[in-house]
């Protein structure tokens, strides 16, 4: 270990630990009744066009620069048609800040949700 390096740091697994945490946030999202998807940004849309794997994707994590453990999460979530999109946008607040806090240790500050669209249910094939 580096002399006075503090254990405790996530500095130097920043990168990881974003993907790490926008999948948690991610999966607690997709969990919401009236979630359709999760929107990916124009970067992550560009990532995958050149084939490269986004974990997380339709979710922004920041860590704060005094690394006491605060994060702010913006998730982009597509909606249903004839859902209540205050009703769905603070479900997605309460699970994703929990699930966060539960599976990660960090203190969750913020979440936004910044929905990106709504879109008709597709309704199932009747089975005869």
């Amino acid at each position: 270990m580096v002399e006075g390096a503090n254990p405790e740091s996530i500095k130097g697994d920043r990168s990881m630990s974003q993907g790490f945490v926008a999948q948690y946030a991610a999966e607690a999202a997709l969990q919401i009744d009236g979630v359709a998807s999760l929107a990916p940004s124009f970067g992550v849309a560009l990532k995958e066009i050149a084939g490269v794997v986004h974990e997380g994707k339709g979710v922004k994590v920041e860590f704060y620069e005094n690394d006491d453990g605060l994060v702010a999460i913006t998730v982009y979530p597509v909606v249903y048609y004839g859902k209540i999109i205050p009703e769905v946008a603070w479900s997605i607040q309460e699970k994703v800040k929990a699930d966060v806090e539960r599976f990660t240790g960090l203190v969750v500050e913020t979440v936004d949700v910044h929905v990106c669209g709504v879109v008709a249910r597709e309704e199932e094939p009747a089975k005869t």
